[in-house]
């Protein structure tokens, strides 16, 4: 899979503070069992149904840890798993085999289960005209492999942080004073640091809100926010695609078709890396 000059750099850098965090002053059983020119061969078993993901990220690891590792991936990344599939196998020297092998597991792990969850709610909707985002309820510097992983579950990605969308929720409005006046001082700053490139989302919770937002205008999308389904589908009514339209707060897996029938254009699901739960894997040596 290629991966863009700005991922790779992230993941190398995460690669490497990850294994020294891990190491330290080194691998002392390792060193003291494993003499320094031995290899072995290990397969990734998958221990849970679901999404495999990370299988890339294991390569770089692998690759990393020992530049001459042979690695053999069986699966692609974003593939239905069952219990017993082999997702790849690596061969390599065994001290570095060993040094990476809990960062590989720790990883995949978590991409796995996010991509799993998002691959549940994908499923609920994958027939309607909606799109499921994530948000930025990430796990700190590793998002983008989180997001990754949203995206491997066939979800999208909202924003990468608060440098590439506008986003005025509850705090920043009243932290100004109302909706129009947020709309205002974001529309202005917009066009003074000539950023009208990037899309703006006010937050709205309830229907006074909503009417205040469509007539200070300046935006991309309305967040509706905790709104309940009848209301929801009202809110998108007034609307009419004057912009786009978002729903977010207490979504879940039960309710997100129904939320998805009210013909809003775009979901938000904090749970998708925020309550994802890992996916069993090991790996053995051969």
């Amino acid at each position: 899979m290629t991966t863009s000059p700005h991922t790779e750099a992230l993941l190398t850098d995460f690669i490497a503070r990850a294994l020294q965090e891990d190491v330290g002053l080194g691998d002392h059983t390792s060193l003291a069992c494993i003499s320094a020119d031995s290899r072995n061969r290990a397969k990734l078993l998958v221990k849970d149904p679901g999404i495999i993901a990370g299988i890339e990220v294991a390569r770089r690891i692998f690759q990393q840890a020992d530049p001459e590792a042979n690695f053999q991936a069986h699966l692609e990344d974003g593939a239905a798993v069952s219990y017993g599939d082999i997702a790849f196998e690596v061969e390599c020297n065994t001290r570095a085999l060993l040094l990476a092998e809990r960062l590989c597991l720790n990883t995949m792990q978590r991409m796995s289960g996010i991509a799993t969850l998002s691959n549940r709610f994908h499923f609920e909707v994958e027939d309607l005209p909606v799109k499921i985002l994530d948000t930025r309820k990430t796990t700190p510097l590793i998002r983008f492999l989180e997001k990754w992983a949203v995206r491997l579950g066939g979800c999208n990605n909202y924003r990468d942080g608060l440098y590439d969308w506008f986003m005025i929720k509850d705090n920043h409005i009243e932290a100004c004073g109302g909706i129009a006046q947020a709309i205002e001082r974001v529309h202005q700053y917009r066009i003074e640091k000539e950023l009208e490139h990037l899309g703006v989302t006010v937050e709205v919770r309830n229907l006074v809100e909503l009417y205040e937002a469509l007539e200070a205008g300046h935006i991309t999308r309305i967040m509706l926010d905790n709104f309940e389904i009848p209301l929801l589908k009202e809110a998108v009514a007034i609307v009419n695609q004057r912009f786009e339209t978002e729903a977010s707060g207490g979504i879940t897996i039960h309710n997100v078709r129904k939320v998805a029938l009210t013909g809003v254009d775009y979901i938000s699901v904090g749970a998708l890396t925020h309550s994802a739960t890992s996916l069993d894997l090991s790996l053995k040596i051969v």
